[in-house]
């Protein structure tokens, strides 16, 4: 229930708007052949910002089980790259609203859902959105 609350009240102050703006730099990537490995890694951050409250991040080869072009060592390459070019600068912009957020009591799990955010936007590539029941299970975790 408060996960569903949370991803509301985010939609609503934002949240739609920074998956928009995530969606439409996806679509400028896969533009060119070059950008498709990023524009993937844009969308699932697009996913992933629409609706973060009770979701986390995996590695798509531990999910799936199977190692992919964005798992493997060429993965890694664009993850350096996606680094270098622009994940430092996203980070900071996600930590810098992080701590807007973390101004107030209530907005200290807004405040999280930027770092969440922030620590994605470092290395992208490989990574997916799953919930945070499905995470648990896939790493052995009990509550």
């Amino acid at each position: 229930m408060f996960s569903f609350l949370g991803n509301v009240i985010w939609f609503l102050m934002g949240g739609v708007l920074l998956a928009l703006g995530w969606f439409l730099a996806g679509c400028i990537m896969a533009l060119s052949i070059v950008g498709l490995p990023w524009a993937r890694s844009a969308f699932v951050i697009a996913e992933f910002a629409l609706f973060p409250f009770g979701r986390t991040l995996v590695r798509r080869d531990v999910l799936t089980g199977q190692k992919d072009v964005g798992t493997s060592g060429w993965g890694f390459v664009g993850n350096v790259l996606w680094f270098l070019f622009a994940g430092w600068l996203l980070c900071i912009g996600h930590i810098m609203a992080a701590l807007g957020c973390f101004i107030t009591i209530i907005g200290i799990p807004w405040g999280w859902q930027h770092l969440k955010l922030a620590a994605i936007t470092l290395a992208p590539i490989g990574l997916t959105a799953v919930t945070v029941d499905e995470a648990e299970k896939l790493y052995g975790i009990r509550n």
